[in-house]
């Protein structure tokens, strides 16, 4: 029998079906085929985030019980996942389970997938999210606070009862805003809506793909909003970087490229950094920073693979400021201890 190595591997000789999602920077679906090159080791993690990939893993068998694994795995230089630690989660499972993950579970089964070492919680946001995705794509109806949180949004509920609109019915909503058209709703929202639920919408739009009409609309909302909500908005435009380049380049204006706003940016609005002109901006504004800072960001987002290679030919670039030469000075030394 083939020694059974890969997560993939495991679920198909179970004959189970599975589908796999991104839990690291925002919430994206990883299509199987490229799961697969990812445990082959012949791809790098697409969105590492402090080198680990952090991923759930949603599979079922005929029976339609679903079952779900948060893993947090970590990556090597490479941003390739490191073979032993995603072995010994198998062996971890065949162990307790045998070959058959669907199976209903003991209680001394539970116990010792309990508490593993690669298990991880997600922010209640990303859960929320997560949820959505997952029941919109397997065809599983919306949760039951979708209902009153659409009510809400379209204005039929009062507004000061903003406070029993749950996460789960926003992020049910966010997720089929597209063929439902609940883009009227989300923008209706951030008109007339509390703030708390105009931060509760970004958290849920920063994984989700918007329309260029939402974009618009959430920029223009940037700039109006008070200075402590501002990243919020940022962060709901990660999907449309021409829109997030210009509310970088606006905070930069009001001289906002503050510590908080640089981890933002790196966590959700990196595909911004592809531009030069904005990548240039975002590594001048983070070598202001205490040296540490430089350089724990600095590593973070160069292990991202859709930036590497611009981010380190800005190592050598010829006009960088002097400030930005000392800082790239002190993350080699740091790397060459």
């Amino acid at each position: 029998m083939t020694e059974i190595t890969t997560l993939t591997q495991f679920l198909t000789a179970a004959n189970t079906q599975f589908e796999v999602y991104d839990l690291g920077r925002r919430v994206q679906h990883i299509d199987r085929v490229a799961f697969a090159q990812i445990e082959e080791l012949s791809a790098p993690y697409p969105s590492p985030i402090q080198g680990h990939a952090q991923f759930a893993i949603v599979f079922w068998d005929e029976s339609e019980q679903y079952y779900v694994w948060f893993l947090k795995l970590p990556l090597d230089e490479r941003g390739l996942l490191s073979p032993a630690p995603r072995t010994q989660f198998i062996r971890m499972v065949i162990e307790a389970l045998g070959s058959s993950p669907t199976q209903n579970m003991t209680q001394e089964q539970q116990d010792k997938l309990a508490n593993h070492p690669f298990a991880f919680k997600p922010p209640a946001e990303k859960l929320a999210c997560f949820n959505a995705l997952v029941k919109k794509q397997l065809g599983k109806a919306a949760s039951p606070q979708y209902e009153f949180a659409y009510q809400y949004l379209s204005g039929q509920i009062d507004s000061t009862r903003w406070q029993d609109v749950g996460l789960q019915g926003i992020a049910d909503l966010c997720v089929r805003a597209n063929e439902l058209d609940h883009q009227q709703q989300i923008m209706r929202a951030f008109d007339h809506c509390a703030i708390e639920v105009q931060i509760a919408l970004c958290q849920q739009l920063e994984h989700l793909t918007l329309s260029d009409k939402v974009a618009e609309h959430l920029s223009a909302k940037l700039k109006h909003a008070e200075p402590e909500h501002r990243l919020f908005f940022l962060r709901a435009l990660a999907s449309q970087p021409s829109y997030a380049r210009q509310a970088i380049a606006y905070l930069a204006e009001l001289n906002e490229l503050s510590s908080e706003a640089l981890i933002t940016i790196a966590a959700r609005n990196w595909n911004a950094l592809k531009d030069d002109q904005t990548r240039t901006l975002y590594l001048e504004a983070l070598a202001k920073q205490e040296q540490d800072f430089f350089n724990q960001i600095f590593a973070d987002i160069v292990a991202i693979p859709a930036i590497r290679t611009e981010l380190l030919m800005a190592l050598r670039s010829p006009d960088r400021s002097p400030s930005l030469s000392a800082a790239i000075g002190g993350l080699f030394k740091v790397t060459k201890a």
